[in-house]
């Protein structure tokens, strides 16, 4: 019999969903955000874009396939996207205490408390997602029974790109071409997809003046919250396109390379975050289903003259990526990589060590 703590998700417009707690006991603060896939919560959960969020997650069952053993390949971590996790908290609908897979090497209840993030089931997240869906992405907080209160936070007022950005510089692979990566909160599976690609990726800090390095190709890689916040790094791209080398951008990617071609950003309602995105490529009638984890979208109707969407959403018609009329630019909204989810665009990967 589990013995678990009463806890409850406090809305920034007053909404109360009372659950149970099966993670670490603390009271935490973020922004509430749904995401609507069936699988893939070790990837999701170290996914740096979900940095200063409350994940919930629509499918009602978590946990049943525990969380796999930490293990590193190259310096990248085998099996999650990042070094640690990132959400705030995790809110469940039901939350299996026992766990079944052949990688399995604890539970995902004994991998939050480890880690110190709180995680709460027993929710009706049907109701909570209805209620975003209508109402938008919201500030809420977690109090455990019997615990101190806290206010509400707004995550996207802080650099959260420089919170989960690297410190210095860091090499992987020793291909014949050089690519300097970005890093806005990258997901170590667009790493392994350019190593396995045969090039040298040189990794710098979200700040960093990579224009100073010897490189033959540029990739802004994905990460959190609000894009305005990253003005020096849209100056160091800005520059880097005074030249001819390719640049390739991932999801922030997309709207730090939109930024520095002189477009606007602005924030989603609810945003995407699923493995069953649909966007069609611009021009002709090849659809993808892709995966996507982002709040904040490419206002089109911005895009300079040199510039022309690359993909559609279509379920709502939002940018979904750019490319350049003469230079090789180009980004996507979605996740080629796509840990967890389809792998339906990984040839975009291919395209741009083409233009290498």
């Amino acid at each position: 019999m589990q013995t678990t703590k009463k806890a409850s998700l406090i809305l920034d417009d007053g909404t109360v969903f009372i659950g149970k707690s099966f993670g670490y006991e603390k009271p935490v603060a973020g922004e509430v955000v749904f995401n609507t896939a069936m699988m893939g919560y070790p990837e999701s959960l170290t996914d740096p874009s979900y940095s200063g969020q409350i994940l919930v997650t629509t499918y009602p069952l978590i946990g049943n396939y525990g969380v796999p053993r930490r293990e590193e390949v190259n310096g990248l971590s085998r099996f999650y996207e990042s070094e640690k996790i990132h959400v705030e908290a995790l809110v469940v609908s039901d939350y299996s205490f026992e766990y079944s897979h052949w990688n399995a090497a604890k539970s995902l209840a004994d991998w939050l408390k480890e880690e110190q993030v709180v995680g709460i089931y027993d929710i009706d997240t049907r109701e909570l997602t209805k209620r975003l869906r209508e109402h938008g992405s919201m500030k809420g907080k977690i109090v455990i029974e019997g615990g101190e209160d806290i206010e509400f936070v707004d995550p996207n007022l802080s650099n959260l790109v420089a919170k989960v950005s690297c410190k210095e510089v860091i090499r992987y692979g020793n291909g014949n071409k050089k690519v300097v990566l970005v890093d806005c909160g990258v997901k170590h599976n667009i790493i392994r997809c350019l190593l396995k690609r045969d090039v040298t990726v040189i990794r710098v800090p979200w700040d960093y003046d990579f224009n100073t390095l010897d490189y033959d190709g540029l990739f802004i890689s994905n990460g959190p919250g609000d894009p305005d916040m990253c003005g020096i790094t849209v100056d160091h791209i800005r520059q880097a396109m005074n030249g001819t080398k390719p640049i390739f951008g991932i999801c922030m990617g997309n709207q730090l390379l939109s930024k520095a071609g002189g477009a606007r950003t602005y924030k989603l309602k609810y945003g995407h975050r699923s493995h069953n995105q649909p966007v069609r490529q611009v021009g002709t009638n090849r659809c993808f289903i892709t995966s996507q984890n982002h709040g904040f979208a490419v206002d089109n109707s911005t895009l300079g003259a040199d510039w022309e969407p690359l993909f559609i959403n279509m379920n709502d018609g939002t940018n979904e990526g750019i490319r350049h009329k003469s230079k090789p630019y180009f980004s996507a909204q979605f996740h080629p990589e796509a840990a967890s989810g389809p792998t339906d665009t990984e040839f975009l990967f291919d395209e741009f060590v083409k233009l290498l």
